[in-house]
């Protein structure tokens, strides 16, 4: 699998260990692909046993999280929280609220973040956290009730040099505001220990639109650097409808792209016109409703049932939903529609398989530990702000913003061409992201 001894042995013994975590161990070895030369030619990372320990959590928490539903009915959850690696900040990284999550999932979201998080420059570590518990269909005091629960617990692990939580799906505003309200109410405490906060109580402008505007930041910056072009003109295939998604084709048609697709779970519409951000806004945010009645009011666009958007003739490819959504199959549809640029909104949403298949056909492929690391860069201006006690405004944090973002993109084309890889972003994000956490490490000792 790997040329190295050194990557070999370190995977198979994860493998070996806990086969199981399929989603972790298929991060792994994407890292490992890309930065196993890059460990060969510096064997100081083997000498201080850096593969060992970026894969190993530094602490796995799991907890029982018990609450009463509207009915008086007592209700059982697990949660969890990975804190990953704090080479270079507290740990850093979203609470995600879903009856999928597990601990493999949870692991591989930490491990991505740790990279991703050095990619920004800022000074933060990776973790993960969540529960299975979905908010979805539940009262407002329901979700309260619970994230207070699930607060009760956390509450000792965490503070704003040690971990700081985010949100991520199924934990909004709503959900942060009543975890963060817990937090005070057994600490006593008014500190910065959770971001995406409301703004009348130390969250940050723009943290809504910033990981869809940041995934367009990139991407134009990617345009300019590798095609000297940009989204003018382009047509753009844009998955899911959620805040990634939503922001991303808001963003794409400032810069003067046209989306003319968005998805759910039920399927996908298509709107050759360009999709109607106002009317997704609504059916989306405000009412929570199903993407298949944006076809229902607008004459030309269709929906099609429990499919997928990449059929799609597009330039460029938005995947805002899900984990492994683009198979090699649809990756092959992509490129004989003629798809220039694949840039990440989700986290891993493409498969090794259609990874490999945008490689080899020369796509700019954009891995969502770069491109999609708006939200947690906004997170971390968020936390400069609450330890300042300041607000900044929209155009200040959406500057900042977009200088990371770009940023990224030199970071990841420096590393490529630092290891005679030319301008491959996926190698050269890896690289650069693991360089940095891994000089941390050494330089910080045995621990």
């Amino acid at each position: 699998m790997f040329t190295t001894k050194y990557a070999s042995r370190v995977y198979e013994g994860l493998e070996e260990r806990a086969p199981w975590e399929k989603e972790f161990l298929q991060a792994v070895r994407e890292v490992f692909g890309s930065i196993e030369s890059v460990v060969s030619q510096n064997p100081v990372y083997e000498q201080n046993a850096i593969l060992e320990r970026i894969t190993e959590p530094d602490r796995q928490i799991k907890f029982r999280v018990v609450w009463t539903d509207d009915n008086g009915q007592i209700q059982v959850n697990r949660g969890y929280r990975f804190e990953f690696n704090n080479a270079i900040g507290p740990y850093k990284g979203g609470l995600r609220f879903h009856s999928s999550v597990n601990a493999s999932i949870l692991k591989f979201l930490g491990f991505e973040q740790v990279l991703k998080n050095s990619l920004t420059t800022l000074w933060m570590g990776g973790g993960k956290g969540g529960s299975d518990f979905d908010p979805h269909g539940r009262s407002d005091a329901e979700v309260m009730r619970f994230c207070q629960a699930f607060m009760s617990e956390l509450y000792r692990h965490i503070g704003p040099d040690i971990d700081v939580p985010a949100g991520d799906i199924g934990v909004g505003g709503r959900e942060v505001g009543y975890m963060f309200g817990q937090y005070k109410r057994l600490t006593r405490e008014f500190v910065g220990i959770l971001t995406g906060k409301g703004l009348d109580f130390g969250g940050s402008l723009v943290r809504t639109e910033a990981t869809g505007y940041g995934l367009c930041y990139y991407t134009q910056e990617v345009l300019n650097r590798l095609f000297s072009d940009s989204f003018e003109g382009k047509t753009v295939a844009v998955s899911g409808s959620g805040n990634v998604a939503i922001f991303a084709a808001e963003k794409t048609a400032q810069l003067g792209g046209k989306v003319v697709t968005v998805s759910d779970s039920s399927g996908y519409v298509h709107d050759p016109d360009g999709i109607r951000l106002d009317l997704v806004k609504d059916i989306k945010l405000e009412r929570r409703g199903r993407i298949s009645e944006y076809a229902d009011k607008v004459p030309g666009a269709q929906f099609f049932a429990g499919k997928r958007v990449w059929d799609v003739p597009c330039d460029i490819a938005l995947p805002c939903a899900t984990q492994n959504e683009i198979s090699e199959a649809d990756a092959r549809t992509l490129i004989g529609n003629g798809v220039k640029v694949v840039a990440e909104g989700a986290n891993m949403p493409t498969t090794p398989e259609a990874i490999d298949a945008f490689r080899a056909a020369k796509v700019a492929y954009c891995p969502g530990k770069a491109s999609n690391a708006g939200g947690v860069a906004v997170s971390g201006l968020e936390m400069s702000q609450d330890s300042q006690r300041l607000a900044w405004s929209f155009d200040e944090v959406d500057q900042r913003l977009k200088g990371i973002m770009t940023s990224i993109v030199t970071e990841s084309l420096a590393a490529a061409h630092k290891y005679d890889m030319g301008d491959d972003l996926f190698n050269g994000a890896n690289i650069a992201g693991f360089e940095r956490v891994a000089g941390a490490m050494i330089a910080e000792g045995v621990m």
